[in-house]
């Protein structure tokens, strides 16, 4: 699978240990920033672009998900979902990773990396990859309205207020 990773100058020693796990558990790792450590930098950018190139990539029939971080996981899952067709989860748990997947098809997780040890972050990327999507028809449906309102702004029959 192919996995887009980003995060903040709070993340990069997460992100460093992360690009190793995921190539050596077989998986194709794009980063997307940053690459060395700036205090001042801007992680906006960075969760937009690997957002972008997950969404990119499920287009084109290409398995990916994205994993997003910084120091709260907050601010990454809010630029990463103000990509049309992202669902970024923020996620601090094993249950709350495979939820993420299982009911929402998250197609990105977010965490915290000031939250957790490098190792519980693992083990919720982990979860989050391993965990396929239910498919259960409610499920189906929640998502498909979120992507109806990302288009059209309205939900069909939901009377949503502008």
């Amino acid at each position: 699978m192919r996995i887009h990773i980003a995060t903040d100058h709070a993340g990069l020693d997460l992100s460093n240990h992360l690009i190793k796990h995921l190539r050596a558990a077989g998986h194709e790792v794009i980063d997307h920033g940053p690459t060395s450590y700036d205090a001042l930098d801007d992680y906006p950018a960075f969760c937009i672009n690997a957002a972008q190139a997950v969404v990119n990539d499920r287009e084109q029939g290409i398995e990916a998900l994205g994993v997003v971080f910084g120091g709260s996981g907050n601010g990454e899952q809010m630029a990463a979902n103000k990509v049309t067709g992202a669902r970024a989860a923020l996620v601090w748990n094993l249950s709350t990773a495979r939820l993420a997947r299982e009911h929402n098809d998250a197609n990105v997780i977010s965490i915290g990396a000031r939250e957790h040890t490098i190792e519980e972050a693992t083990d919720f990327i982990d979860a989050f990859i391993a965990e396929p999507f239910s498919d259960e028809e409610r499920h189906a449906r929640r998502i498909n309205q979120l992507a109806e309102y990302e288009t059209t702004g309205d939900i069909a029959g939901k009377g949503v207020v502008h």
